[in-house]
């Protein structure tokens, strides 16, 4: 179980390693071409649900408890991306098998 780290340690979320390797490319990713957008997720103490606004400017950490990278599914890459650039900004959608095609938003 990695964690998701936004301006503090106040404003974490637990995720799972796998899922947060994917997030974190997919936010690197728009991020880089100076896109900022809304990132919503499910808080794993059954607590409800936190919004972010990521933007450039907010500091974010991702802390991996595993030691080893996953392999990365590039079609759940495709899925997110579509997800973050939506008008709901970004949420975590269920892995597809690795030949599947993306879904459309």
């Amino acid at each position: 179980m990695g964690r998701f780290i936004y301006d503090t340690t106040a404003n974490s979320v637990d995720i799972d390693d796998r899922t947060l390797a994917h997030l974190r490319i997919v936010i690197m990713n728009k991020l880089r071409r100076g896109e900022p957008f809304m990132f919503d997720v499910e808080v794993g103490d059954g607590s409800g649900r936190r919004s972010f606004w990521i933007h450039p400017s907010v500091p974010l950490q991702f802390h991996f408890f595993g030691s080893r990278q996953p392999r990365v599914n590039r079609r759940w890459i495709e899925d997110l991306m579509l997800s973050a650039s939506g008008p709901s900004g970004l949420s975590i959608v269920p892995e597809p098998a690795e030949d599947a095609a993306p879904e459309e938003a």
